[in-house]
């Protein structure tokens, strides 16, 4: 008996430690399968930051509204709104409320935490539901109350309800990517898109010794997915093919004649009499797609390179292949630079009482302004209940009102403002219009605080007529002028050393990252030389130098004429009237140089150089994005490691000439109205007095004769 129990003891402790086992197996299992599932089915996370500066919510009932882009190539699997914000410390928490839309919808509210000068944050996942591909618009609104009164009266003081919306707030995307459908079309907008340009996953590679014809090329195709780069926040990489890190990349496009494609390439494409057509096609290495643009005759290769400077064409290739040869139409429409755009496609509503706002962003070059006769017309209607007395539009162009009108209950159904921009408010570059209404109820009347009324709708007839002229100043301030004019490149000569190292590539790449998002069509001219061939080549064109002095002759021969100018041995820079330059410090920057060319005038020069490639390389970064083109001034620019970044204005501004007398006066209206009534009655006067005189002779002449 005491046997058997022992036995079944020792029985009922392997029935535990088998037991135990298997647990912990599962356990083990279970842990190896959690930690995988992510990678085995490629979930991929990306913020969207929804902008780069903070933002207030100011009023009773006020609200913001930001765009993000899903890419059709995404599978959303979740969307996450991170919102990092502060609220008024007078504000009632029981009595404010934030609520939260994507595309007009409705999805969280919430009553803002309310702690002295500390930063809150929420997450709130985003019904899939909500979500389309393309532009989303999440909409910010808070009402942010400081009286115990849950009804919006007038008495609230509105510049105490505020809530501060970091520009750390972003939209959290978790996906995966579908499939590859092989075509140029879902290519290219891979390519560019905003996860594949953060994670540097794409490059563009040409031969080591390319020739000019593929390098023109890759200046088109740089402009063109720069065009179609949604985020801009950086340039694209450029580099040869003797640069190992490009097989690792999963985007690839290979510029380059057909006879120096590399094999693993060049026996993948569809075969071809290459001497007659262009090809553009996507083939796979591996994982890696590789969209190849590639032919026999280098005027060939160049239109193809067009062809993807045509960013409206390419997303018609829904094919791997496209065959280019002399009768293939490429070519953009005409840019129009005097235009009438729709501000909006299908409408805004505004809602809630007081403030309410719309803002549409215009993007125009940094050297254009808008010249005589642009008009904004704003389209609208509004609700019949509210206080016409005190209730208005107003039109905004960057924050400067420009006229305002008062709403009127007759025209509440169908009113519009039509409003010319005023030339004094020298709007150059990219500007915003803001359409805000004031829709006051009468003050003896409080509501709840209901999102449907009042309200008032911007129809989608609503329209800017612009018309621009440019700056022509040979400035930082007004590049891309003038390398690139009326929209396209416009007759543009870059001249390279004769050996190009990555450095130079990448500065390439930079300088056309930033000229191809300025041009909008694909018919202008950019030509490609190296330093020692004869200036004759480019002396009727607005140039491009890059190099040093000692790689680059344009530069040697024309350093006397520099702002900067190299020492005598051709090291590094030396001091000016402008800065003062240590000698080893004046080899360790890069300098940015837009003068007017010594060959043509009228003309532009524009430098990039530094005692190396890499210093060059530092210079360039400069003008490779927008978001950088602040730091950018003047006529010449100073840039080294540390991020240090001088800019001067070398050319003295035109001084005016002094008028004379009758210009002065022709530009008086009011002296000249004067004048000419003065005049007027002068002649009335003589004229007075000539009859007179004559009545007076005859008269008497008459008694004479008596």
């Amino acid at each position: 008996m005491v046997q058997d129990r022992t036995l079944l003891a020792k029985g009922e402790k392997m029935m535990i430690k088998n037991s135990s086992s298997r647990i912990i197996t599962a356990l083990v299992a279970a842990l190896i399968m959690f930690t995988s599932t992510p990678l085995s089915a490629n979930a991929l996370g990306y913020p969207i930051l929804l902008s780069e500066q903070d933002r207030y919510l100011s009023g009773i009932m006020a609200s913001n509204q930001s765009y993000f882009q899903l890419p059709s190539y995404w599978n959303v699997e979740s969307a996450t709104v991170k919102l990092d914000y502060t609220a008024s410390q007078l504000s009632k928490q029981e009595q404010s409320s934030v609520t939260l839309f994507v595309n007009g919808t409705p999805f969280y509210s919430f009553r803002p935490i309310i702690k002295e000068n500390q930063k809150q944050h929420l997450q709130v996942n985003i019904p899939k539901g909500l979500l389309i591909k393309g532009s989303n618009l999440l909409t910010i609104e808070g009402g942010i109350r400081t009286t115990e009164d849950k009804l919006v009266c007038s008495w609230d003081e509105t510049r105490d309800n505020w809530l501060h919306v970091y520009k750390s707030t972003s939209v959290d995307i978790n996906y995966s990517l579908n499939p590859h459908e092989g075509t140029i079309k879902d290519f290219s907008e891979r390519f560019v898109g905003m996860d594949t340009m953060n994670s540097s996953n794409n490059v563009i590679v040409l031969p080591t010794k390319s020739d000019h014809a593929a390098l023109e090329t890759a200046t088109h195709v740089i402009s063109g997915y720069a065009k179609g780069d949604v985020v801009k926040a950086g340039p694209l990489t450029l580099q040869p093919f003797t640069d190992m890190t490009w097989p690792t990349k999963p985007y690839v496009v290979a510029v380059s004649l057909h006879k120096d494609l590399p094999a693993v390439v060049k026996d993948q494409l569809t075969p071809q009499d290459w001497s007659k057509v262009a090809v553009i096609q996507v083939v796979e290495n591996g994982a890696q797609q590789v969209l190849v643009v590639t032919s026999g005759e280098p005027t060939l290769l160049v239109k193809a390179g067009r062809l993807l400077a045509n960013q409206e064409m390419v997303m018609q290739l829904d094919s791997n292949i496209k065959v280019v040869n002399e009768s293939t139409e490429i070519n953009t429409p005409d840019v129009a630079i005097q235009r009438t755009m729709k501000l909006t496609e299908t409408g805004d509503k505004l809602t809630g009482v007081y403030h309410q706002e719309r803002k549409y962003f215009i993007t125009l070059p940094a050297n254009r302004v808008i010249a005589d006769s642009s008009q904004i017309h704003l389209d609208f209607r509004y609700a019949k209940n509210l206080d016409f007395d005190r209730s208005m539009v107003t039109i905004l162009v960057d924050d400067k009102p420009i006229g305002s009108k008062k709403l009127s209950e007759d025209l509440a159904d169908n009113d519009s403002l039509t409003l010319t921009i005023p030339k004094n408010l020298n709007v150059a570059g990219n500007f915003e219009i803001t359409a805000a209404f004031d829709l006051e109820l009468k003050s003896n009347y409080c509501v709840r605080n209901d999102a449907q009324m009042p309200w008032a709708f911007i129809t989608n007839d609503t329209v800017l007529k612009l018309n621009t002229k440019e700056q022509t100043d040979l400035l930082f301030d007004n590049y891309p002028y003038p390398f690139v004019s009326d929209g396209n490149f416009n007759n543009v000569a870059v001249v390279l050393p004769k050996e190009l190292d990555r450095s130079t590539y990448q500065t390439l790449s930079n300088v056309f990252s930033l000229l191809g998002q300025y041009a909008e069509g694909n018919r202008g001219e950019v030509r490609f030389y190296n330093g020692e061939e004869s200036s004759d080549n480019w002396a009727k064109k607005n140039v491009i130098a890059i190099g040093s002095y000692a790689d680059n002759s344009l530069i040697r021969d024309n350093n006397e004429k520099l702002y900067f100018k190299y020492d005598n041995n051709g090291k590094g820079f030396i001091s000016n009237e402008k800065m003062s330059i240590e000698s080893r410090y004046g080899t360790q920057i890069g300098a940015l140089q837009l003068l007017e060319s010594p060959y043509q005038a009228g003309r532009g020069l524009l430098v990039i150089s530094g005692s190396s490639s890499q210093h060059g390389l530092l210079a360039s970064k400069l003008i490779a994005a927008e978001k950088d083109r602040w730091k950018v001034w003047g006529d010449a620019v100073m840039a080294d490691k540390d991020g240090t970044v001088a800019a001067f204005r070398f050319k003295q501004q035109a001084e005016a000439e002094p008028k004379g007398m009758f210009e002065n006066i022709v530009d008086r209206p009011d002296i000249l109205s004067f004048l000419v009534a003065a005049i007027l009655v002068l002649a009335l006067v003589m004229i007075s007095l000539l009859l007179m005189v004559r009545k007076y002779r005859n008269k008497r002449g008459g008694r004479n004769e008596a």
